[in-house]
């Protein structure tokens, strides 16, 4: 395997020296100011908790089916703080976490499932387009690669896989892939031309939380909601200062604690780590290509994803996958120099033609990860509260889909998303402390094992495949 986790070179150390440890995305002086805090009791007709991807959409579509429905957005910070503008601006048709995976879970719907996933990309698209968002969202498309032999096959495989569902990937030798983006390590790569955009991801989130503004929606920041409770009218979030009195309830709380005890034990919080580059130069952009413009990510298990960006920078991120003991979050989580210093070499193995480049930003947030990668829904209080979580790092556009899944079980209505089985049904749970964190480090290194013996998975990795568990990052 041609990545490490101990060998770090001092160049690579070098590179890290003048970090920003924040999101790239959220340090620029042009940051929306933060809303109020609600600090007093109020009504609603439907209360929303989590002002990430996920309840923004679900405010959005509620208001687009009914503009006069009054909406209120509790969020625990500020809008985009959390896993909504830390990740990568990766923007998939997938809603199974990939081909790959929807296929081995659910083949008999896998054509609907395709279908629904690529209508709801459209639909983003769209909507950006009618409302006038400003974005930088680009359909470039995406670049699966093979950066050891035995994960070749695996991408033929793969392009095989999508034509039997009328999918059009490219399956591109070394030479053709290294055209798109030059690394000395890549084999092989699949195309997938249309169905990934590129977002900035907190300009997304802020361009909606302006439209919901515009629309009367009111959207408190610094609200932690504290309980959820019935009311005879309907349910009751409370805040430290206030509470929402209101007839329906939707929680999209991502990799935080679901208000939902029965919920918690399908999700970890796993916490992943960014990197972004300096501008390049023309001749730095010279070296490496990138002429499609699209993202990147290898077929490792542990991998790493890369992108451009619109003001000519490298994102790259991925790799390790933290769980810390007892689902611990927190603040002091989200920066790993370790972890850092590990991308940072990974980063210059990949492109050795870069060594010199430095990194202006460095970051890291929990992903909601569930057993199964893909999102899940359910419904609480007699179908007045609904929930969708676990996305596992692939919510930026599966986040509109799962509100309205959401919206759906709010109304009672059956609809071709209902109607799924991969909606009607839940992942395993994670198994409780003390067992839960032995079994993901156990799993995590049984990953890392595999990477290193081309492939070749062992005893644990087939038993947890057996049950239909996994762990991704």
């Amino acid at each position: 395997m041609p990545y490490s986790r101990t060998r770090i070179r001092t160049s690579s150390r070098a590179s890290l020296r003048d970090l920003v440890h924040a999101p790239y995305w959220l340090d620029r002086p042009d940051r929306p100011d933060p809303t109020p805090a609600l600090v007093a009791p109020t009504s609603a007709d439907l209360v929303i908790v989590g002002g990430g991807f996920t309840g923004l959409w679900t405010a959005l579509l509620a208001t687009d089916a009914d503009p006069g429905l009054d909406v209120v957005v509790l969020e625990a910070d500020r809008i985009a703080e959390g896993a909504s503008g830390r990740n990568g601006g990766f923007m998939a048709a997938s809603i199974t976490h990939g081909l790959g995976n929807g296929h081995g879970r659910w083949p008999s719907e896998m054509r609907e499932l395709l279908r629904q996933g690529h209508a709801n990309l459209d639909a983003i698209e769209a909507t950006v387009a009618e409302l006038g968002l400003d974005v930088d969202l680009d359909r470039t498309g995406e670049l699966d690669v093979a950066t050891e032999d035995h994960q070749v096959a695996a991408l033929a495989e793969l392009a095989d896989t999508a034509a039997q569902y009328g999918e059009k990937l490219e399956l591109l030798d070394a030479a053709g892939t290294r055209a798109l983006v030059d690394s000395p390590l890549y084999r092989a790569g699949v195309l997938d031309r249309d169905g990934v955009a590129l977002v900035d991801p907190a300009k997304l989130s802020w361009e909606l939380a302006r439209v919901l503004r515009e629309r009367g929606v009111r959207i408190h920041e610094h609200s932690p909601v504290t309980g959820l409770e019935r009311s005879p009218s309907g349910v009751i979030a409370r805040t430290e200062h206030g509470s929402v009195h209101a007839r329906q309830a939707a929680l999209g709380t991502s990799a935080f604690p679901s208000l939902l005890r029965r919920v918690r034990p399908f999700i970890i919080p796993v916490y992943d780590y960014v990197l972004v580059s300096e501008p390049l130069t023309a001749a730095q952009w010279a070296s490496v290509g990138w002429g499609f413009g699209g993202g990147v990510g290898d077929s490792n298990n542990q991998f790493h994803y890369t992108r451009p960006t619109r003001d000519g920078r490298i994102l790259w991120g991925g790799f390790e996958a933290i769980y810390h003991y007892g689902s611990r979050m927190g603040r002091d989580l989200e920066r790993d120099d370790r972890t850092y210093a590990v991308l940072a070499e990974n980063f210059f193995t990949t492109f050795p033609q870069l060594e010199g480049l430095r990194f202006s930003h460095a970051w890291g947030g929990a992903i909601d990860t569930c057993s199964r990668f893909s999102a899940f829904w359910g419904t609480a209080m007699d179908g007045r509260v609904a929930y969708s979580v676990g996305y596992t790092g692939l919510g930026v556009g599966t986040t509109r889909y799962g509100a309205m899944v959401m919206l759906d079980l709010l109304a009672g209505r059956a609809t071709e998303r209902t109607a799924l089985a991969m909606v009607r049904t839940k992942p395993m749970p994670f198994p409780p402390e003390p067992l839960r964190s032995p079994a993901v480090a156990l799993t995590r290194w049984s990953l890392d094992r595999a990477d290193n013996r081309e492939g070749r998975r062992n005893l644990w990795l087939r038993t947890l495949d057996r049950l239909g568990l996994g762990f991704d990052s």
